[in-house]
């Protein structure tokens, strides 16, 4: 009997159209809340470190010196950890997904704006409407 049930699911995988969707000659179909890769504002990032210390896996190294923020995207699980935690919502999830990696080295590396600096306050019993006098 098992043998009958099997030869009917052959006979019918045989004569039925794929089951699996033909990507990428036909795109996948996209919701709001599909994850296909992390992006980066780097006019916004503050080099904070917090999507570092989030990432599960150790994806993201941000270093403060360099002014540097890199993922590597072979190590990344899309899980968007990072982007809740970030205090400037630098980084948001792109529905599109990445170019297919074949190889090691898909590190993305961008330069980030750093830490914005306080412009100095004016001395205390000064006016800095007035101009100086010479």
């Amino acid at each position: 009997m098992a043998i009958l049930k099997m030869a009917v699911t052959v006979i019918r995988s045989v004569f039925s159209t794929p089951a699996t969707l033909m990507y990428p000659v036909r795109p996948a179909k996209r919701t709001p809340v599909t994850r296909g890769h992390i992006v980066i504002n780097p006019e916004q990032c503050i080099t904070c470190r917090s999507c570092q210390r989030k990432c599960p896996t150790g994806a993201i190294c941000v270093e403060v010196k360099e002014k540097t923020w890199q993922i590597d995207r072979m190590r990344c699980v899309i899980c968007n950890s990072c982007g809740d935690v970030c205090p400037t919502k630098c980084l948001s999830m792109d529905p599109a997904y990445p170019v297919a990696l074949t190889a090691r080295g898909g590190i993305y590396k961008v330069t980030v704006a750093g830490p914005k600096k306080k412009e100095p306050a004016p001395a205390a019993g000064t006016d800095a409407a007035q101009p100086a006098k010479e």
